[in-house]
């Protein structure tokens, strides 16, 4: 149930990530508040995930796929570019999570 719940807090927290370049192109009160709404529902996923994983643990697969999301989605959304060399080190960060999640004691 922890590694759901670490899936949903992964979620939320690209969605939050380009929630703050969004709210930063509407530049209005309504869209700065998104952001600090999935703030609080961001950090308090990733405390309930913790319940059941270890912090380390949790904390490198919220931040590496979160890097990842946004990555991709930075460059469908907001036509962002990487190059390839950038894609290699994403499959890197992938690569470290899969093996994280496969060798937790959780």
């Amino acid at each position: 149930m922890a590694w759901l719940i670490l899936g949903i807090a992964v979620v939320t927290e690209i969605v939050w990530a380009l929630s703050l370049k969004w709210a930063a192109m509407q530049a209005s009160l309504a869209a700065s508040a998104v952001p600090i709404v999935l703030s609080f529902v961001n950090m308090a996923l990733l405390a309930l995930a913790m319940r059941g994983l270890p912090a380390g643990t949790a904390y490198a697969v919220w931040t590496g796929l979160g890097a990842v999301g946004v990555t991709v989605f930075g460059t469908m959304l907001f036509d962002e570019k990487i190059n390839a060399v950038q894609i290699a080190f994403i499959a890197l960060i992938i690569i470290g999570v899969v093996g994280t999640k496969a060798f937790a004691d959780a």
